[in-house]
């Protein structure tokens, strides 16, 4: 089977390379190739190390979605492959579908896992908020992205080939470029969340999840209604279907009720921890670690014992 990577910047590649090693163990191996945009050929080729047997490169400042699909669709044209595989973040979504829309492939969101049967592949894709797997038998050639950050990146080893494409000309045009506004650590890169939920009564008391998190070296994440209806928090901070997903080495809920929804979300987290006063609290069911425990009793002491412990 030959797999075609589709990485908007070169820095998802080691992603999609992790996703192709686990895809090649259970099918017995895979011819991959990848396809990436960057500013310069040396900056792609730092992420071109991860058994590809080649590697298309368009080199651009900037890089619209409709430019990067046209470029794959050629490419595609060229290699023939049977997947093609991308990462589901915003403008990864849209290439893929983009290209799939252009060549007439089924296309899958956010593929949590793969496996080999009767000489097909299977998808697996959670639904119902996180609450169910179906199990998909796609016609091939098929596109398909699959979570950021669910798949550790392999060691890398010896180069392949690198072929410089060129990017047609877009329908698009930048106008201008607003930064947007952001605060604290980005909690889908952060190894410690803490996520804050409606259990807390008032804005002025995240002050107390910020300082566990700043004692831990971690970030502040919310549920929906503490970004969305309360607007105590930006929706950089948004845990959700809707809002980020994490992978966190700790994951911490405190006042969180356990919607499906924002549980989904997190479900990646090495260990999660819950604390709510509510011992039927749908959380509990997710979690690695309860306490039951009304937080504005259990927090100030947690802090004070985690001070002592850290000699802060």
């Amino acid at each position: 089977m030959k797999v075609l990577l589709v990485a908007e910047k070169p820095g998802l590649l080691p992603e999609l390379a992790g996703f192709l090693k686990d895809l090649g163990s259970k099918l017995g191996g895979v011819e991959a190739i990848a396809f990436t945009a960057a500013p310069s050929l040396d900056e792609a080729k730092k992420f071109t190390t991860y058994g590809f047997a080649k590697s298309y490169v368009a080199v651009a400042e900037q890089a619209f979605p409709d430019q990067l699909a046209k470029a794959v669709v050629e490419i595609i044209d060229k290699e023939g492959p049977d997947l093609v595989v991308g990462v589901a973040t915003k403008m990864g979504n849209e290439v893929v579908a983009r290209i799939a829309g252009a060549k007439g492939m089924p296309m899958f969101t956010e593929i949590v896992d793969v496996e080999a049967g009767d000489g097909a592949v299977l998808f697996h894709r959670a639904v119902l908020g996180g609450r169910a797997i179906s199990v998909l038998k796609p016609a091939l050639p098929a596109a398909a992205t699959i979570p950021a950050r669910k798949y550790e990146a392999p060691q890398p080893g010896e180069p392949g080939e690198v072929v410089e494409v060129k990017l047609p000309p877009s329908a698009l045009s930048l106008v201008k470029v607003e930064k947007k506004e952001k605060g604290g650590i980005n909690i889908e890169e952060a190894e410690i969340v803490v996520g804050v939920g409606r259990g807390f009564r008032k804005k002025e008391d995240l002050a107390m999840a910020e300082e566990l998190a700043n004692l831990l070296g971690g970030a502040v994440g919310c549920s929906r209604p503490i970004a969305a209806d309360y607007h105590w928090l930006p929706e950089d901070a948004w845990i959700g279907i809707s809002g980020k997903k994490i992978r966190p080495k700790l994951y911490i809920a405190i006042g969180i009720s356990g919607a499906p929804q924002h549980m989904s979300a997190v479900m990646d987290a090495k260990v999660i921890v819950a604390v709510n006063k509510d011992k039927n609290a749908p959380v509990f069911q997710y979690t690695d670690y309860g306490v039951v425990a009304d937080l504005y009793q259990f927090l100030p002491v947690f802090i004070q014992k985690l001070k002592e412990k850290l000699g802060g």
